[in-house]
C-alpha cells in the first residue's frame, strides 16, 4: 500500500471517530443529576460501604501479566511450529529454527528471572 493510502487511512479514521463522537453527545445528551440515589452505584441493593484502605495485592496483577506474556508467546510460537516443515523445504529451516531458539531463550531467562527474585510468590 502506498503512502498516501495509509495517510488517506489515518484521516478517515480520526474524521469518522470524531463523528462518532460528536453523534454520540447530540443524540445521548448529558445524564440529569435529580437526586442523589440516581447518581449511586448499585451493588444488590446493598448499600455502599467505600474504606479508603482497602488494598489489592500485586500479585494479582502480576500474574495477570504473566498469563498474558506468555500467552502472547504460545500465539506466536503456534504459526512457527505449524509452518515448520514448509520453512525446511524452502531451505530456511536453520534460520528459523535459531530465531525461535533465540527468542524462546528470552522468554525462559524472564521466566527464570521472576523466579529468581520471587515475583510468583504468594507468602511475601
Amino acid at each position: 500500500m502506498p503512502l498516501g493510502g495509509i495517510i488517506f487511512i489515518i484521516f478517515f479514521i480520526a474524521v469518522f471517530g470524531v463523528i462518532l463522537i460528536y453523534l454520540a453527545r447530540a443524540i445521548g445528551g448529558v445524564a440529569k443529576r435529580t437526586s442523589e440515589a440516581k447518581m449511586e452505584i448499585y451493588e444488590c441493593g446493598i448499600p455502599e460501604m467505600e474504606k479508603k484502605d482497602t488494598k489489592i495485592s500485586v500479585n494479582f496483577y502480576l500474574t495477570a501479566i504473566l498469563f498474558i506474556l506468555f500467552d502472547i508467546e504460545i500465539i506466536f510460537m503456534y504459526p512457527w511450529a505449524v509452518n515448520f516443515r514448509e520453512f525446511i523445504s524452502a531451505g530456511a529451516g536453520t534460520y528459523v529454527f535459531i530465531s525461535m531458539a533465540i527468542f524462546l531463550a528470552i522468554f525462559i531467562y524472564g521466566l527464570w528471572w521472576e523466579i529468581k527474585s520471587k515475583a510468583l510468590d504468594w507468602e511475601n
